[in-house]
């Protein structure tokens, strides 16, 4: 498989992790919109956000809240984003799936459109 963020799971490319549970890796985006925008990625392959067993679905809530928590004050931040781009209609470019944390500062320059 040629998936990026498999390869960053077992360590083949270097990342920044800032927390890992049983089951999913939080890393800093390489390329981040906002300051200290991460991922929260599962460690199993699942192309999709719909793909994930639901069993999965408290551990990565928890996981994507204690990290949201250190970002945010890492960052100096009061609000935050949550965002899953599920298929590339939908602007997913890495077919595994993944959350994107993103801290906000107010007048950051980044919006997020629904």
């Amino acid at each position: 498989m040629d998936c990026i963020f498999c390869k960053i799971v077992k360590s083949e490319i270097k990342s920044e992790i800032i927390l890992e549970s049983e089951n999913f890796i939080v890393i800093k985006d390489v390329h981040p919109k906002t300051k200290g925008h991460s991922l929260v990625l599962p460690k199993e392959h699942y192309e999709s956000f719909l793909d994930i067993p639901e069993n999965f679905y408290k551990e990565m809530m928890k996981t994507t809240k204690e990290a949201t928590g250190m970002l945010l004050k890492e960052n100096s931040a009061m609000a935050f984003n949550l965002v899953v781009n599920n298929g590339s209609s939908a602007g997913q470019i890495i077919n595994h799936a993944h959350l994107h944390i993103l801290p906000r500062k107010e007048n950051d320059g980044f919006r997020v459109s629904v």
